[in-house]
């Protein structure tokens, strides 16, 4: 029930109770004033009461309607507050509230509050994304310059095999940080909207053949396989091109990264009506079931007792949600019974 209802039935409850108390005296009074007067005072107790009732009731009526007259504008303003809370996130801090009364009250006053609040939650979110695009930028310069000294070095010098490896070891974690500066460059122009996405016909099931051929060089040096199924047949969507196999090459790298040894990567791809969906599945260490919904958040990992061991940065899945969230579609990650973990997309499919 909505508060403006109760608000209603409270006050109309009130001015009842009001009459019904007001008729209740006034009986008493003539019943107490009629004692021994003859038959008459009936025809005085039920004047009374109609008079009552006659003014009563419209009174009541009127207080009603002064209620819902004087209450609107404020109600309304509660309900645009509300909506305005209710539609406040990070990608979305504008607000849109009615103006303040010249005579400002408790609830102009809230309204202010609120306005000056999304503000500054507005320059924190663009002072947060300004910083985090603009350090990215800077990194990549000094990472690209280590990458090449180390690539160069690892040529110049004799094959000690000892300094070859710790300088494979330094690549490595150059190329780790690498990919973490590319993710938040990329998720800092996502929340800027500096990212369009563009909107091609394109053969889904192609893309899905081209993306497996590269998962299995990703799996060749784990000693894993790549099994593709159902891919054969045409499976028109709509959707960027590059965006997809970005989302395609983040799923089979998190599918490599997280199995087991002799493992495999199945990548399944099967069309519904009006939809195709894409399956890619591993074995491996499983996702409790409580944490299905956590593994789309920005730097969320699964063990930290495996964070050293296994390179990533916790941003691959939120990435890829992004990514089939501006397609219109919709993605879960999910251990199975069978203890193969599977990530699911769906996306809307071409007629």
């Amino acid at each position: 029930m909505k508060f403006r209802t109760r608000l209603y039935l409270w006050y109309a409850g009130a001015l009842l109770a009001a009459l019904l108390v007001l008729v209740a005296h006034a009986i008493y009074e003539i019943i107490e004033h009629s004692r021994g007067k003859g038959p008459g005072a009936d025809t005085e107790l039920w004047e009374v009461i109609t008079i009552e009732l006659l003014v009563g009731v419209p009174l009541m009526a009127l207080g009603l309607f002064l209620t819902w007259w004087m209450s609107r504008d404020t109600l309304r303003k509660l309900q645009q507050l509300t909506d305005a809370a209710a539609g406040l996130h990070a990608g979305h801090l504008e607000v849109n509230l009615p103006p303040c009364h010249p005579v400002r009250d408790e609830l102009d006053r809230l309204i202010e509050v609120f306005r000056d609040m999304a503000g500054r939650l507005r320059d924190s979110f663009a002072q947060t994304r300004d910083f985090t695009l603009n350090a990215s930028h800077e990194l990549k310069t000094p990472l690209t310059i280590m990458r090449g000294e180390v690539e160069m070095e690892l040529k110049a010098t004799p094959p000690d095999p000892a300094r070859q490896a710790w300088m494979e070891s330094l690549l490595e974690e150059i190329d780790r940080l690498a990919r973490v500066v590319d993710g938040l460059s990329f998720l800092a122009k996502a929340d800027a909207g500096q990212i369009v996405i563009r909107s091609e016909p394109l053969d889904f099931a192609e893309l899905v053949r081209d993306t497996a051929e590269d998962a299995q060089l990703l799996a060749n040096p784990h000693g894993l396989k790549v099994e593709l199924s159902s891919v054969e047949a045409p499976c028109p969507i709509r959707g960027d091109r590059h965006r997809l196999r970005q989302l395609l090459l983040n799923l089979a790298d998190n599918a490599v990264k997280y199995n087991q040894p002799g493992g495999f990567v199945r990548i399944r791809l099967w069309q519904e009506p009006g939809a195709a969906v894409l399956e890619i599945a591993n074995p491996g260490p499983g996702i409790p079931g409580g944490l299905n919904g956590r593994v789309f958040e920005r730097f969320f990992r699964l063990d930290a007792s495996h964070s050293q061991t296994i390179e990533g940065s916790g941003l691959g899945l939120h990435i890829a949600q992004w990514i089939v969230q501006r397609h219109a579609g919709d993605i879960a990650v999910a251990t199975g019974p069978d203890g193969l973990t599977r990530a699911t997309v769906r996306l809307p499919r071409e007629e």
